[in-house]
């Protein structure tokens, strides 16, 4: 079977650019918004992979294992379970505990001092052995709060929730003015978009004598060990897990937005794939008579058939390749900030994988209806069209 040339197909897109255009317009609007929605779902995994570790351990209260931010325990929870636990990961002679306090307070820049400008972000607060327990927190400017004082520290999402801050800035929450006296940065983690400050002066600030967790790192000890604490302090009202379980939990809770961001952007990009479906129907319909003489001159309906899918494939997957290179220069590592941190769109290889295929799809699927109407036709009739 003789198949027609390849160059055939490829010099026939250049005879309407306007519609070559079209076309690839609406392959690139499809694919970005697969590639988008891909992305996001995919930075969003990745966030709540990256900011949960195995290797630790959380104790929080019973009832709140898919909230922290709801969660209480007593204070006295963290030197009870370093006094309790044998096995634990140790530091300058010292249990890793860190205990916390995770609250979501609306903060505004203090020299706007209005209540449209303040948003909600969440303040953890924390003491140094927290550091030995988020190893993915460094600082990259000034200094950590000290104890008792009026200050604070920002990751750079927090910092974007509140223009016009920077170090040494000062911002208000609950009508106290703190400044912002260090920066620190956590990449791929939802602590990326956090402030930071002293356990003490968080207890003081939302007037509460409880905490929210505690993090232990294991070393030696393992779950089960935690387990029996909590099990065997039921003053405690406590439950123990994985901090990467925690986090696992909440990438299920936040299940149903990744579905319907994906849902959302295939509703939307239906509209440019039917654009370019018409436009390539049109296209291939006006060229009835060339695909009469070609059945006349001997190439068969398949071959012809091969050929115009070939057309329809390469405009489409040319307007991919626009939407991967567009989403790699322009949307990989865009932050999207909620109520709990932050976290970056993702263009990774599963979402320029995905673009492609949509691309793929698109060209030979939008090519069938063209097809049908070309090679429909008997030859006499093709030919006086």
């Amino acid at each position: 079977m003789k198949l027609l040339p390849f160059d055939y197909a490829i010099r026939n897109l250049g005879r309407s650019p306007k519609r070559l255009l079209l076309v690839i317009g609406g392959s690139a609007l499809v694919s970005t918004l697969v590639l988008g929605s891909v992305a996001f779902s995919r930075g969003l995994e990745a966030s709540m992979n990256s900011s949960g570790l195995q290797t630790n351990a959380i104790v929080l209260g019973s009832g709140s294992e898919e909230s922290v931010e709801r969660s209480e325990i007593p204070a006295a929870t963290g030197p009870i379970l370093a006094a309790s636990v044998d096995g634990l990961a140790m530091l300058a002679g010292q249990p890793v505990v860190s205990s916390e306090i995770h609250v979501s307070i609306p903060v505004a820049n203090a020299d706007t001092p209005t209540v449209d400008d303040a948003t909600a972000v969440l303040i953890r607060g924390f003491e140094p052995m927290a550091f030995a327990v988020h190893p993915q927190v460094r600082l990259t400017e000034g200094r950590w709060p000290a104890r008792g004082t009026d200050e604070i520290a920002a990751a750079p999402e927090a910092l974007a929730k509140v223009p016009g801050v920077t170090l040494g800035s000062k911002v208000l929450i609950s009508g106290i003015p703190f400044v912002v006296v260090g920066l620190f940065d956590a990449p791929g983690t939802v602590m990326h978009g956090e402030f930071w400050m002293r356990l003490d002066r968080v207890t003081q600030l939302t007037q509460r004598t409880t905490h929210s967790l505690v993090v232990a790192a294991l070393g030696t000890a393992e779950l089960g060990d935690i387990d029996s604490f909590t099990s065997s302090r039921l003053d405690l009202e406590a439950v123990s897990m994985l901090e990467s379980e925690y986090y696992a939990k909440l990438a299920e809770f936040f299940a149903p937005i990744r579905l319907l961001v994906l849902v959302t952007a295939v509703l939307i990009s239906s509209g440019g794939a039917l654009g370019g479906v018409n436009a390539m129907y049109a296209a291939f319909s006006s060229r009835v008579r060339e695909v009469g003489t070609l059945q006349a001159l001997g190439f068969s309906r398949f071959s012809i058939a091969v050929s115009l899918i070939l057309e329809s494939t390469v405009a489409c997957v040319t307007g991919s390749l626009c939407a991967c290179l567009l989403g790699v220069l322009l949307l990989d590592g865009i932050s999207i900030r909620f109520s709990m941190g932050a976290f970056g769109l993702s263009v990774d290889g599963a979402s320029i994988a995905c673009a492609l295929l949509a691309g793929l799809l698109l060209g030979l699927l939008g090519a069938i209806p063209a097809i049908i109407r070309c090679l429909t036709l008997p030859i006499p009739s093709a030919l006086r069209s």
